[in-house]
């Protein structure tokens, strides 16, 4: 296990309690961030990397199903100084120390300055206008918690911006989350026994959920090391699920997505959809059903069963789930 971490076992363990109070405070700095005029103007950018960058995509959907333009963007993608635009720029960190984006913070205006973050004080918190931060919540190395809460703060601050108002449906979301981990700890292993025996595992999700996918992929690659990739349903059709063969797919989304599943499983590829709609389940194909939410309470809903399939999948092929190869200096600043 990484020092400073939670082993991923007490991590899922602890999740929906930590998360049930979380959810509160996080509400409260956003509205406090909302009544300082500061979550107003051109819409945001969000700025991250890995996991950070992932859990900003169910966000820039709801702004731009509000009207609001807003990206996100990697921050490992950019020459500096960064372009100068009117877009405040919100700097995604679990760890509040991502190198990346910290460097990007730095060459921008510093009143364009937000940030998310779990840690705070931290570097990027200290350089940031303004600061949402989870509250330091315990976390393992391949996230399960700051992930999930982050999805939360990120989804908040897109549904208050430009004056609008928070969710309130944000205070059933334990209750749904705990649901979910019920039924997933009765199928956990039979939905992960075919990404046991895959050489690679596509996860392709509609836009608001295609950063699942992205997580799904990296959390596959960092705990059960099986390679995998995460893309978005459309970008996956326009060529890239032509690969398919001896792979599990695991897709997110509705009509589109499950027309997608029956044709990867009539094809003979062993496929997932995880969906709202009522779907059979069919040889090749399992199908798991999520309640009905907003798009960021799906992509946490969504995150929860990404988790599971991969730290079952690290068990089914004897990898200790807490176990890394491979660690970095420099992507994370002291």
């Amino acid at each position: 296990m990484v020092k400073g971490y939670i082993s991923l076992a007490e991590a899922r363990a602890s999740q929906a309690a930590l998360l049930e109070s979380a959810l509160p405070v996080i509400a409260g700095e956003v509205r406090a961030a909302q009544a300082a005029a500061t979550l107003q103007g051109p819409g945001p950018i969000f700025l991250g990397i890995g996991a950070s960058y992932a859990a900003s995509a169910a966000a820039v959907w709801v702004l731009r199903s509000r009207g609001i333009h807003a990206l996100r963007l990697n921050a490992g993608e950019h020459p500096l100084p960064f372009p100068q635009s009117a877009h405040p720029i919100i700097g995604v960190s679990q760890s509040g120390r991502s190198s990346e984006t910290l460097a990007v913070l730095r060459t921008i205006e510093p009143q364009l300055r937000l940030a998310v973050v779990n840690v705070a004080p931290s570097p990027i918190s200290e350089i940031a206008a303004t600061t949402i931060s989870l509250g330091k919540l315990p976390d393992s190395y391949a996230s399960t918690t700051g992930y999930t809460a982050t999805i939360a703060a990120l989804g908040m601050i897109a549904e208050a911006w430009d004056g609008g108002t928070i969710d309130p449906s944000w205070s059933e979301l334990p209750t749904k989350f705990r649901a979910l981990e019920r039924e997933i700890a009765t199928r956990a292993v039979a939905l992960a026994t075919p990404l046991r025996d895959a050489v690679a595992v596509d996860y392709a999700g509609a836009a608001p959920s295609a950063g699942t996918a992205e997580v799904g992929a990296l959390l596959l690659r960092e705990v059960a090391r099986l390679p995998a990739t995460g893309l978005s349903s459309r970008q996956y059709l326009h060529g890239a699920m032509e690969s398919a063969g001896r792979t599990a797919h695991i897709l997110l989304g509705d009509e589109r997505e499950t027309a997608l599943a029956h044709t990867l499983a009539h094809a003979g590829h062993h496929t997932l959809l995880i969906t709202t709609l009522e779907v059979a389940e069919e040889p090749n194909l399992a199908v798991l059903r999520l309640p009905e939410v907003s798009p960021a309470q799906r992509a946490i809903l969504e995150a929860l069963v990404m988790q599971s399939l991969a730290v079952e999948t690290a068990l089914l092929r004897g990898v200790d789930p807490d176990a890394f190869v491979f660690f970095h200096t420099d992507t994370k600043v002291a």
